[in-house]
């Protein structure tokens, strides 16, 4: 093994080798350090995931009476995802006991106040550590290491004797394995002779895409709530065995920055209790006196806000815990230059971290019993404040896309909220409600977290909102870190009822992390299976059966069979036109998909089309093909290919740019284009012939689809393919003064200006205008050329055309998240169709805060536009209907983009048999 680098730079890092990370320690020779494990110290260099964990595998069998080590998941690459639970020998003895016991506190209706102060008399407080969700915010994983080092090598240390005794510490090492395991591979790929500092050396400017996100490039610090990724739906699991009072996930941010720790920012979620409020500052008051002891410098109450219930440091604070964000200066390597020329080591970034850990530690040793105290406090007051509400439930009806309600009704059971499920049909404040509906009651200790993610709107403070009113006046970036709206129906497109009585009826628990019942058919078909049309159960089916290779017929137009509606969409899948085996295949993927088959014994309907009309169309199995890699924005390539491959099982081969000029086309029917996250991305990384190429294969009958940006770029002149344009911003502007490019022909000679000074040079100065007030002059400043102020994140309503093979089996509105600033222009009617419509102005708004100009100009413009070109078809959505994969209420309209063109897989330059 080469020499550590680190020695390389001893100066910068204030002599390597009398680097203490906690001065004065002291440590037990039989409790292994990094350095004879790993061969390295921690700081050395940046550990890949396998080193983490085996150094805690090592630390657990030199010390397993103070160390536990759990495994809680893998991640899509299959690496271990482990936690480890460190304290006194006295405490680990009865993990079991306590875990129990934390439960009880949890719930006042079982357990009594007196009971609660014996329980919390004898309980340590559990908190929890959580390193390295982005992956290439590197120092938090070593730092973890550190930690566990520190607390279980440490002699005759009062802090640690008071944690260990008063504290049981869960610490996970690391959350994402595989970006991290992607960041060390492209750092160790490209080290030289010594760690380089220059912010773009190739050791530290990670290529496409990073290491933040996880395999399916998913930032998981925006994914708590949604619970998509495995890594996360692990994480909840242990969380609510164990209910830690305190979680911190530990972050970095720019190199120039210094560290951030709580109080949080504004805006606050208004579900948090004054009492987590105040407990904010126990810890950052404990942390800066640590920081100050270290010569570290912090900011507190910027930046980082505590509104969004998504992040890692927000879902705690649902189940009445502390939820912090820590974020440190990075090096994204083992040294870097800042902009004042000095170096800041790995090394450093790692003690910073560190010290933080074991500062937390210890205000909960500090704060032990009014931690416990305010945690049994907040579940007796939201089950009191949910007994004395207007709204006494939540009820979800078991209508429409019945199988997006299973889900969402089964997401919230998994977070621990209390959901029941109706067993026959029930009555609520004079409205039935059928079997199958879901109930979840306030009167619950996780009301608040039912209040936060079903509530139609989590309002921002009015004084918060003028602030940022008055910031975007002057041009400033707003403070609104990330979306503003979230309720859980709207994204799954379902109904939620806000009810004033408490339901009666037969009911039974949803248990958390179970799956919906499966799906099935109802006896054997002699003519035909018919799948109706318009739910995620019934897509699953769809992509399941194309890639069992069985024929699989779309009715164009509803149509009525035995008194029972089917949807413009309804699969019809022929029992002589597939294999003998179709019974029992059907049959399999019915209870896999979740869809509910209906056999028919005759192809006679009651109404509309019939089986053999020429509204009725054969789906082809389509290839699908979809840019990856750059200019495209990884969080919406790994989102789309997410929904595709893992939410509805169909695989997808990713392209890079460069390819779309040498590629066979005409081996794909589907070609997408994710967002690019700038109007000039593909135009710039695509050449004049792979746009040619990709024209002529639509033309011939390929699919192309484009998302947000993407739309620019297939509308662009040099492509043609959507007749939309992106607008600029609607916002008034002062009248423009009377052209002057052109002044009269006996114009006299320019005299000099007073003073002196000569005129403009080209002609005549424009003519003044007298600003008469302050509107006159804020507008006067407005730039003559701009486009719109961007959204944070709001949902909207969108009406459907229910006439369109793209809108097949959806309802007449959806809700849609908007972000960002495109805003496109409606396509003609003699080039396309506005397939779906933003609501007018009144109706737009679901949820969230959106600039008043913004809410304005967005009335009536396109969501989804659809244009023939050729054989083929372009489709343009302007938002991303895969948003962080938890939009499901929008995933059937993108799989009818698609797997739904009536002439897919006619032509694009080969024949059928090629292309299926």
């Amino acid at each position: 093994m080469r020499m550590p680098l680190v020695l390389l730079f001893a100066a910068a890092a204030g002599h390597a080798q009398s680097f203490e990370f906690w001065p004065g320690a002291q440590y037990e020779a039989a409790i292994p350090a990094a350095e004879k494990v790993l061969g390295y110290k921690i700081g050395d260099r940046v550990a890949p995931p396998a080193d983490l964990v085996r150094y805690f595998e090592a630390l657990a069998a030199a010390a397993p009476a103070r160390i536990k080590v759990f495994d809680y998941a893998k991640s899509w690459e299959n690496r271990r995802l482990i936690y480890a639970v460190v304290g006194s020998e006295a405490n680990l003895r009865r993990i079991d006991g306590i875990k129990a016991a934390q439960l009880r506190l949890a719930d006042p209706r079982k357990t009594s106040p007196e009971e609660a102060r014996k329980l919390m008399a004898g309980l340590p407080a559990i908190i929890s550590l959580s390193y390295g969700v982005h992956g290439n915010e590197i120092s938090s994983p070593d730092a973890a290491m550190q930690t566990a080092y520190h607390l279980l090598a440490s002699r005759n240390d009062k802090v640690v004797q008071d944690i260990l005794s008063n504290v049981l510490v869960l610490i996970d090492p690391i959350q994402n394995p595989d970006g991290r395991n992607r960041f060390v591979y492209n750092f160790e790929a490209n080290e030289g002779l010594e760690p380089d500092p220059n912010p773009a050396a190739a050791e530290r400017a990670e290529p496409w895409p990073g290491g933040r996100a996880n395999h399916y490039l998913f930032d998981m610090n925006r994914d708590w709530f949604a619970m998509t990724q495995p890594e996360t739906r692990g994480r909840v699991r242990y969380l609510n065995e164990w209910l830690p009072l305190v979680y911190v996930d530990l972050h970095e941010m720019g190199t120039d920055s210094s560290y951030f720790f709580t109080p949080g920012s504004l805006p606050y979620n208004p579900n948090l209790t004054q009492d987590q409020i105040d407990q904010m500052k126990w810890f950052g008051q404990n942390n800066a006196k640590w920081f100050d002891q270290f010569g570290f410098t912090y900011f507190t109450r910027e930046v980082f806000d505590e509104f969004y219930p998504g992040y890692g440091a927000s879902w705690p604070w649902f189940y009445g815990a502390m939820g912090m964000t820590f974020e440190n200066a990075s090096v994204r390597g083992l040294v870097a230059r800042r902009s004042d020329d000095s170096l800041y080591t790995f090394r450093e970034s790692v003690r910073k971290h560190f010290a933080a850990s074991i500062a937390t530690c210890e205000t909960a040793h500090i704060h032990r019993e009014r931690l416990l105290s305010n945690f049994y406090k907040y579940q007796q007051t939201a089950i009191e404040e949910g007994q004395r509400d207007a709204i006494k439930e939540y009820i979800l009806p078991y209508a429409g896309d019945t199988s997006a309600v299973d889900k969402l009704g089964h997401l919230l059971a998994s977070h621990g909220i209390e959901v029941k499920r109706a067993t026959a049909a029930f009555k609520n404040s004079g409205k039935e409600y059928p079997a199958g509906s879901y109930v979840i009651s306030l009167a619950q200790p996780r009301k608040r977290f039912v209040r936060t993610l079903i509530d139609p709107e989590t309002p921002l403070k009015a004084d918060f909102i003028k602030e940022q009113e008055r910031r975007r006046k002057k041009r400033l970036p707003d403070e609104i870190y990330d979306v503003t709206a979230w309720s859980l129906p709207m994204n799954y497109n379902v109904e939620s009822a806000a009810a004033a009585e408490v339901s009666s009826g037969s009911f039974e628990p949803v248990k958390p992390n179970t799956e919906p019942a499966p799906g099935g058919v109802s006896g054997k078909a002699e003519v035909a299976y018919l799948v109706p049309w318009g739910t995620q159960a019934a897509a699953r089916f769809l992509t399941a059966a194309l890639r069992a290779d069985l024929k699989i017929l779309t009715a164009n137009k509803p149509f009525k069979q035995t008194g029972r509606l089917f949807p413009s969409g309804s699969l019809i899948l022929m029992v002589k036109h597939n294999p003998a085996s179709i019974h029992e295949t059907v049959a399999k993927l019915a209870a896999a998909s979740g869809a509910h088959v209906v056999p028919t014994n005759t192809s006679w309907v009651d109404d509309g089309i019939d089986f053999g009309s020429n509204n009725v169309s054969t789906l082809r199995k389509p290839a699908i093909a979809m840019l990856w890699d750059s200019p495209v924005s990884s969080l919406s390539a790994g989102q789309t290919r997410f929904v595709l491959e893992r939410q509805y099982g169909y695989p997808v081969t990713v392209l890079r740019a460069p390819a779309l000029a040498t590629a066979d086309l005409n081996r794909f029917h589907v070609l997408i284009f994710p967002d690019s996250g700038s109007a000039s991305g593909y135009g710039s990384a695509i050449s004049p012939a792979a746009q040619d190429r990709i024209k002529a294969w639509v033309r011939a009958g390929g699919v192309v689809i484009g998302v947000g940006s993407a739309m620019t770029f297939l509308s662009s002149p040099p492509m043609g393919l959507l007749a939309v344009r992106q607008e600029g911003s609607a916002r008034e502007a002062a009248p423009r003064p009377a052209d002057t490019s052109k002044p009269p022909a006996a114009a006299p000679a320019a005299s000099p200006a007073p003073g002196g000074a000569s005129a403009p040079a080209g002609g005549a100065p424009p003519p003044g205008k007298i600003l008469a007030n302050q509107e006159d002059f804020d507008k006067a400043i407005v730039p003559d050329n701009q486009l719109p102020d961007p959204v944070q994140g709001v949902l909207a309503r969108a009406k459907v055309d229910p006439e369109h093979w793209i809108t097949a089996g959806l309802p007449p509105s959806v809700y849609v998240l908007v972000s960002g600033r495109n805003i496109f222009s409606p396509v003609k009617q003699d080039r396309g169709v506005n397939a779906v419509v933003f609501e007018g102005p009144e109706k737009l708004l679901a949820g969230g805060y959106i600039w008043e100009e913004n809410r304005k100009q967005l009335a009536y413009k396109p969501v989804v536009v659809v244009q023939n070109e050729g054989r083929g078809v372009a489709v343009g959505f302007t938002v991303d209907p895969n948003f962080r994969a938890y939009m499901d209420g929008l995933n059937v309209l993108f799989l009818n983009s698609v797997f739904r063109y009536p002439y897919a897989g006619r032509g694009a330059g080969a024949s059928h048999t090629e292309r299926e």
